[in-house]
């Protein structure tokens, strides 16, 4: 591959420490791909505010993504961005707000994800209204979707377009929908439109079995993976700590261990960019030799752990991997 100004860049000065473990994952990364291998990227923590789909949306349209595990706040924060972006609010000295600044920006309905404020008016409440119709319409078919499924249905309606404010193209979700990428949503339930649903069903407007559920989406998984992680099998790109990555990666020792399934392999190539320093009982600052003990990874899996910041980490990596 001819490599671009950014890579060439990487490959120059990124030489020692964190750099030389950005290089090496993202060397491993490219090796895993160009062998026929399939990858999981997870997503924690407000990646889709920080705009990762500036770079994530064409790893997707390039086929470098197999399957995407997020939180539920990535999932609908990308799509907020896409029709909200001009509303969003930055806060450069967030770190000198008082209480009283934080309450004036409840006040005025800006929701603070560090130094960026997510608009409620714009973003929450113009894709409310939109996705409790496609909740609705299924319901009343007797139908049941995933939660990414939903979102899929009113962003290929067209319907959102109205309101884009950004580059579609630098939509993650936009591009994955594009093309049927397959999600799982652990937790979805911890979300403003997992909160918005359970209103409804506390209102009595629609049945919590309109969403599927997070044990469909592991039954789902196992099913997933056990098709797609033969020859040179499916590797675990862990974006943050938390549930995007607890949940699918014991996907492998729940067919092994209890359902005795031993032909299952472990995933087969592993890095994850997190500044949770290793410490005990963090499990997001555990090593990835830990998971050996799990039976979630191999002796030889490739293992990587990039301790540093993941807007900065990741975009290089996914440039790498692209070519840029």
């Amino acid at each position: 591959m001819k490599r671009g100004p950014v890579s060439e860049f990487i490959e120059k000065h990124f030489l020692h420490f964190n750099a030389a473990a950005l290089v090496d994952a993202a060397r491993a990364y490219e090796k895993h791909i160009n062998e026929g291998g399939k990858m999981m990227i997870t997503l924690a923590g407000a990646m889709s505010t920080a705009e990762l789909g500036k770079s994530l949306a064409e790893m997707i349209r390039q086929d470098k993504v197999s399957i995407i595990s997020c939180t539920g706040a990535n999932l609908e924060e990308d799509i907020m961005n896409l029709v909200a972006h001009n509303h969003y609010k930055r806060i450069p000295n967030y770190r000198d707000l008082t209480p009283q600044d934080e309450w004036n920006l409840l006040e005025n309905h800006f929701n603070r994800v560090t130094d960026t404020c997510i608009p409620e008016e714009e973003a929450f409440r113009r894709l409310q209204k939109h996705i409790f119709k496609a909740w609705s319409e299924a319901e009343k078919k007797g139908e049941r979707y995933f939660p990414h499924e939903y979102m899929y249905k009113i962003l290929l309606s067209g319907e959102l377009e109205q309101y884009y404010e950004i580059d579609p193209k630098d939509s993650w979700m936009l591009a994955a929908a594009q093309k049927n990428l397959p999600i799982v949503v652990p937790g979805w339930e911890d979300s403003t439109m997992g909160n918005i649903f359970a209103s409804y069903v506390i209102k009595n407007e629609l049945k919590a079995t309109t969403m599927k559920s997070g044990i469909e989406y592991m039954v789902w998984l196992a099913d997933w993976y056990r098709k797609n992680s033969s020859g040179k099998g499916v590797g675990f790109f862990q974006i943050g700590g938390g549930i995007a990555g607890d949940f699918p990666i014991c996907v492998v020792p729940m067919m092994y261990q209890d359902l005795g399934w031993e032909d299952v392999p472990f995933w087969s190539y592993f890095c994850q960019i997190s500044d949770s320093t290793t410490s005990y009982g963090s499990y997001s600052g555990a090593v990835p030799n830990e998971k050996i003990t799990w039976g979630k990874l191999g002796i030889d899996t490739p293992k990587f752990v990039i301790e540093s910041d993941a807007t900065i980490v990741a975009p290089l990596i996914f440039a790498w991997v692209l070519g840029w």
